[in-house]
């Protein structure tokens, strides 16, 4: 195999690993935001699972069409009324997963902080 074709190889299996580490850490981060917000429940495993999986879809969709990071900490405002909105929104395309208005404000911050002391790149 050409070296091309390697470099193309692992960059490939290097993009796989970090769209799962992205999608592990953002379950750790929410499973710890909703650990820490009233409000805020996560039924199982699998609704956590899928959580995840639709947080990064839609922080992706909304990163692709807007430009805008939900960030609470990385956009001031916008950021954080994003994260919030976010948090909010997933409820409705994931059952076992349960929040409020109040408890996404919370929760959007709360996540930030906990999102700020994860190790690693969050970029895709």
């Amino acid at each position: 195999m050409s070296e091309v074709q390697g470099n193309q190889a692992k960059g490939g299996a290097s993009t796989a690993w970090q769209i799962v580490g992205r999608l592990v850490a953002s379950a750790v981060v929410l499973a710890i935001t909703a650990f820490f917000t009233p409000g805020f429940t996560i039924n199982n495993f699998w609704a956590l699972a899928i959580a995840a999986v639709v947080l990064t879809v839609i922080d992706y969709l909304v990163i692709k069409f807007t430009g805008l990071h939900a960030s609470p900490f990385g956009k001031g405002f916008v950021g954080f009324a994003l994260a919030a909105i976010i948090l909010y929104v997933t409820q409705f395309f994931v059952a076992g997963y349960s929040i409020s208005w109040m408890a996404a404000i919370i929760g959007a911050l709360i996540y930030g902080v906990v999102d700020y002391f994860i190790p690693g790149n969050q970029q895709m």
